[in-house]
Formats: structure tokens, sequence, C-alpha cells
């Protein structure tokens, strides 16, 4: 993947895809490290699964028997000097955490969050939310899709074309004033 963005995204579908009731996106870059962590409380992985979560070949999908996220993640993170982490209990839920040195010739763009964060509340299931977080040495911005289900009420939906442009103009406002 081109852009760390489209990372946030897949982790954040399998977070989805593991009936995670909150899915916690954080982005946080200072002293020449960007670190992305996506945190949820899902069905979690069994110890002997978590073993080999960044082998290809290990992935819980039946309609393909190779699983490339996390592995090209790894990769991603790797080539820069920096690492992946992921932690995760069964019954608690998992966290994948990514470390760029953020000056490395190979660390890829951050690419384009606002729309990644929009996209990702618009598609959320009934019950789910979503919070974004970027940290910058200049201050930190917050998203949270319950806030903004509480002021806009039960009956207009995040999937509402309307609702899902103003987030992505939110979101993309409140990273301005970080840069």
């Amino acid at each position: 993947m081109k852009e760390l963005s489209l990372h946030i995204l897949d982790i954040a579908q399998n977070s989805i895809a593991a009936g995670a009731k909150h899915v916690d996106l954080t982005v946080e870059e200072g002293e020449g490290l960007l670190r992305i962590t996506v945190a949820d409380d899902g069905r979690g992985m069994s110890p002997e699964f978590l073993a080999s979560v960044t082998d290809p070949f290990t992935t819980t999908r039946t309609t393909r028997k190779v699983g490339l996220g996390l592995p090209l993640l790894r990769l991603a993170a790797e080539q820069t000097g920096g690492g992946l982490r992921v932690e995760s209990r069964l019954g608690v839920g998992t966290t994948v955490t990514a470390a760029f040195r953020a000056d490395h010739i190979d660390c890829p763009p951050l690419g384009d969050t606002a729309s990644t964060v929009s996209l990702l509340a618009q598609g959320l299931p009934e019950g789910m939310e979503l919070t974004y977080t970027r940290r910058t040495p200049r201050g930190e911005f917050r998203f949270d899709t319950a806030e903004i289900r509480a002021v806009l009420g039960p009956d207009v939906p995040l999937s509402e074309p309307e609702v899902a442009e103003w987030m992505r103009g939110y979101v993309a406002e409140g990273e301005e004033g970080l840069a």
C-alpha cells in the first residue's frame, strides 16, 4: 500500500470483522517518529494465532488463504527502522501499533486520513463507534462518532452524503491546524 491511511483502513476493517463495538485510531507525530495505533474491543486472538499473525499465510478469511495487511504494515515500518507490535487477548480485543522513523527516505506518506476516517465512520455497523485522535507537537485533534451521533440525533445516519462530506472536511480542518 502506498499510503499509511490505507493500512489504517485495512486494520480498522479487521476490527469491524472481529465484532468490535469501539475502534480507537491514533496517529502521533513527534521527535522524528510517526506512530499509528488501532485498538479495538473485538473478539481478540488466541495466543497461538497471535504468534503467527504477521505470517502472510495466517488469516481468518475463508475466501483466500493469504492475509497481507499486517505483514505489509510490518514491512513498511521495519524498512524505516521502526516496527510493528500486535497485542491481543481473547474476549478483550486487539491493539496494533506501527512505528515509523518519519525522517527515513522509505517512510510512506500518511495519506488522506480525513477520507479514511470519514469512510470508516460512514460504514460503521449499528452500535459501533469510532474515535480518531491525531497528535503532533502543535497539539491534538479528536473526532468521535458518539459525539456526532449525539448532536445529529437518532434519525440522521452518518452515511448521509452531507454528513459524510462534513465529517471529511471536519477531520481535514482539524488536521490542518496541527501541521
